[in-house]
């Protein structure tokens, strides 16, 4: 079993990084269109404070997260936009101060959870470390698209790792979620970390492989970036496609982003 506290402790520093980022913005600022259509700063905050509720009730109370699966179910063309502009409504000290409370209450509930224990969730569910991999994640991947919007540069950080790990882990789930039969064999994947290390996962002799940096993986994973722009390569048909449909989150595919000099 694996210890789950260094993801932990990485999504504290992950979150504590973006929150510097956003704290000292102003009005101005919190409204300004991030690369996710209809989304501004706020909206992408807003939806970090929104999932994270969601996580908290995943792990502490199921029969409350059964009330988020309900309303994904009613509206599942609209419940993240629509969750995300409640949430962006808030005057940003509120805004800002609820997701901290709601961040910091899921990490220390995650830290206390029983270990061994599995949580619902969108798509299967989740161990502790799997949860707390998955809230970094999107905190890491909706600051992109913070900062993206600021005009910022965040530098990688080897806190990728773990997104790296859970987008290899997604593979079978993104070829579901696209209505597609997951391959039989495994997949060798051969990542270059910021540090220049290689993270590497499946058998060394597997004919599937994929290479390139981690960032450029964890963008493709995340939807930030189109596989155009990013240098990773496929060797074999079937790691082909799957660069074509990777997606480390849950829920139904996203639209993704278009290749740069596309038109918006």
């Amino acid at each position: 079993m694996s210890d789950p506290t260094p993801v932990i402790d990485d999504l504290r520093e992950e979150s504590e990084e973006l929150d510097a980022l956003v704290a000292r913005l102003s009005l101005a600022e919190w409204g300004l269109a991030t690369p996710a259509p209809g989304w501004t700063v706020a909206h992408q905050v807003a939806h970090l404070a929104w999932t994270d509720r969601a996580a908290l009730a995943a792990v502490t109370d199921e029969d409350a997260f059964r009330g988020f699966v309900e309303q994904a179910l009613a509206a599942p063309d609209r419940y993240v936009d629509d969750g995300a502009e409640e949430g962006a409504r808030q005057e940003p000290a509120v805004l800002l101060a609820a997701w901290r409370d709601g961040r910091r209450t899921l990490q220390e509930a995650l830290r206390g959870a029983t270990p061994g224990a599995r949580f619902p969730w969108y798509g299967p569910p989740m161990a502790v470390a799997s949860m707390a991999t998955a809230r970094l994640m999107e905190t890491w991947a909706h600051g992109l698209d913070i900062a993206d919007a600021l005009g910022v540069v965040r530098p990688p950080t080897g806190r990728l790792r773990h997104i790296a790990r859970i987008g290899v882990r997604a593979r079978n789930f993104a070829h579901a979620a696209h209505g597609l039969t997951p391959p039989g064999e495994e997949f060798r994947v051969e990542l270059t970390g910021p540090d220049g290390d290689v993270w590497a996962y499946g058998p060394a002799d597997a004919p599937q492989r994929v290479t390139g940096p981690a960032l450029d993986f964890c963008l493709l994973a995340t939807q930030r970036a189109h596989r155009a722009d990013l240098d990773l390569t496929a060797e074999g048909p079937e790691a082909d496609r799957w660069l074509d449909i990777a997606q480390a989150f849950a829920g139904p595919p996203g639209a993704g982003r278009k290749p740069k000099g596309a038109a918006r």
